[in-house]
């Protein structure tokens, strides 16, 4: 009897969760996301995108270019949708680098996420997609390229106060 209680609690939580994502949801979320790095790339100014606290980490305009790479292949990866940029590596490209280019691959990283995002049909959610050694669903794919972006606008609001700027304000809805 414990077991079938908990296996029916097991089933109604993992509904639960499926059903409070959603197509609808996610483009908010991406929407949001979009507007806020935007709003990164804007605050610094455009003579220290070359910026980096150090030798070994990335610059402000390469955060911003892993970030929009990631967003690109993590979505597609869950979306199946055909990855733009695929044989790219646009943190590393020299014509890349500047706050105009920049503002340019954010928004068209973004703009990508959201149409394979309004393209997808929900009910495929659940399913398993396999990359390399990780093996988890589409809705997954989708939150971890949500999730990569924000740890990279974390380390850019670094970047911007060690240049004496206030991070944008974050923007929870």
């Amino acid at each position: 009897m414990k077991k079938n209680v908990c296996l029916i609690l097991l089933s109604v939580t993992v509904s639960f969760c499926f059903a409070q994502t959603s197509i609808e949801t996610l483009v908010a979320d991406y929407e949001r996301a979009k507007a806020m790095s935007l709003e990164y790339v804007d605050a610094m100014p455009a003579d220290k995108f070359g910026y980096k606290p150090s030798d070994e980490v990335r610059t402000y305009a390469e955060q911003f270019l892993h970030a929009s790479q990631g967003t690109i292949g993590l979505v597609s990866n869950g979306t199946g949708a055909d990855r733009i940029y695929a044989n790219a590596n646009l943190e590393k490209d020299p014509k890349l680098q500047s706050k105009e280019e920049v503002k340019r691959m954010v928004t068209e990283s973004f703009d990508f996420a959201i149409a394979s995002i309004k393209n997808m049909d929900e009910s495929t959610f659940g399913e398993i997609v396999e990359r390399g050694p990780f093996k988890i669903t589409r809705l997954a794919w989708i939150q971890k390229a949500h999730e990569h972006v924000s740890h990279h606008r974390g380390q850019a609001a670094v970047y911007l106060r060690m240049n004496g700027i206030a991070p944008p304000q974050y923007k929870l809805f």
